[in-house]
């Protein structure tokens, strides 16, 4: 692996311009309508896939003051796609002026001391190691979902966040529409009764990598892009040309992503455990299905409700069962049964209310200038995807699990456990900070 990736050599650069990044509101620095050198926030994103191409529109179009300065993708095409599609988004919010810079390697970007904040659009299994990155270099830092591949990664988030104290938002952006938080409204206040059982519409486990090796395209850097994980060869079906408009197949399988029961599962588990409360906790037992079932996963939480990864009707969709009635969410529909107007009706004003927000890029921008915690912060992502790896560690094991949040380990099975984590090649370490 180039010598250029040592994490050691890098860091010590690094953290030289972490103290220039520092956002600073206008009220700190001077009186009404000051605005302070630093008041515009400077993005780099790192990947510049279709995601990373769908996220710099929605921060163009939602938050002015956002400004992309930088890009990184070991595809050299996408690379020059999105630099080219960033010139647009800089002209059209007045910031023509603003100078873009291309990187191969993500740690060059990060090296940038002009960039005050990433967004991390690449495959999962580059997620920890990035983040962790970015925090130690300074950097405030928004994620996509699902947050992490491991159990093991996750935790590494949360720590090195905090140490840091970066602002980390996941891009569960669910929790910042008006319907999936009215939902939760609608279950934390008893509206269809105790919550007894909740079933959640989304796809397969995650499966073993099988595809033929390919010759990678020469605009492609393919040791690159596997990175921390164990090499395979190149597939087209992995990494996709830029001419072809897909979400890449990478995150079917294992050491890149982990199927759609972490990939949709990252989207509607979590609506689960929002309106359950448990964003600082998880399942305590996992009961599977025989083999070869894909569907039947049973996750048991410490209240007694029970949350199904099963077909219930809809798909990609979310059934809370109470005692008193049914809510269904998915995000072309809400239901209530069996008072329908529950889906458009006010809340009391005694009702208790989540965190509100109806923009979720805004939020991750305001978070940033307050230095509080986003709707979507780095250990509610953790804790969600957590929930979904665990999921496919108990499909693949094929025995109930015993689970404790709290320390984050399995009862009474060390082989289990080893499953938290996985291995890692080269001078990859997303725990060294």
């Amino acid at each position: 692996m180039n010598e250029k990736l040592n994490r050691r050599n890098f860091l010590g650069k690094a953290a030289l311009g972490a103290a220039a990044v520092t956002i600073i509101p206008r009220h700190v620095m001077g009186g009404k309508g000051f605005v302070a050198a630093n008041d515009r926030i400077n993005l780099g994103f790192i990947g510049t896939g279709k995601q990373g191409g769908i996220l710099l529109n929605y921060f163009a179009d939602n938050c002015k003051d956002l400004v992309p300065v930088a890009a990184c993708d070991v595809y050299k095409t996408k690379l020059d796609r999105f630099v080219e599609q960033a010139k647009t988004s800089l002209a059209k919010n007045g910031h023509a002026t603003a100078r873009m810079q291309a990187y191969e390697e993500y740690r060059d970007l990060l090296a940038n001391p002009d960039v005050d904040a990433v967004v991390i659009a690449t495959p999962d299994h580059w997620h920890a190691q990035m983040a962790v990155d970015a925090a130690k270099a300074g950097k405030d830092i928004y994620c996509e979902k699902p947050m992490a591949l491991t159990v093991a990664e996750g935790r590494a988030m949360v720590e090195a966040t905090r140490k840091y104290k970066r602002v980390f938002q996941t891009g569960n952006m669910q929790r910042s529409w008006r319907n999936f938080r009215h939902a939760v409204e609608l279950v934390r206040n008893g509206y269809i009764g105790e919550i007894k059982e909740i079933n959640v519409s989304v796809g397969d486990p995650v499966i073993q990598c099988n595809l033929p090796s390919q010759k990678a395209p020469e605009a492609l850097n393919w040791d690159l892009w596997v990175g921390p994980s164990l090499y395979r060869d190149f597939h087209a079906e992995l990494a996709p040309p830029v001419e072809v408009d897909v979400y890449p197949n990478w995150r079917n399988y294992r050491n890149f992503g982990g199927g759609m029961v972490t990939d949709w599962g990252a989207h509607m588990f979590d609506i689960a455990q929002w309106a359950m409360g448990m964003d600082e906790s998880g399942p305590v037992e996992f009961i599977p299905p025989e083999k070869p079932a894909k569907r039947g996963l049973k996750m048991v939480y410490e209240n007694g409700v029970v949350v199904n990864h099963v077909d219930w009707g809809d798909f990609n969709a979310v059934q809370f069962i109470g005692t008193e009635g049914k809510v269904e969410i998915s995000r072309s529909f809400l239901r209530t049964f069996p008072i329908a107007k529950l889906a458009e009706q006010a809340l009391k004003e005694t009702d208790e209310r989540v965190y509100y927000s109806d923009n979720h890029y805004q939020d991750w921008v305001k978070a940033m200038r307050t230095r509080e915690k986003p709707i979507s912060d780095v250990e509610t992502g953790h804790r969600t995807a957590s929930m979904c790896n665990l999921a496919n560690i108990s499909y693949e094991l094929q025995r109930p699990l015993s689970w404790d949040p709290k320390k984050e380990e399995f009862k009474n099975d060390q082989f289990a456990n080893l499953m938290r984590t996985r291995p890692f090649r080269g001078q990859w370490d997303f725990t060294d900070f």
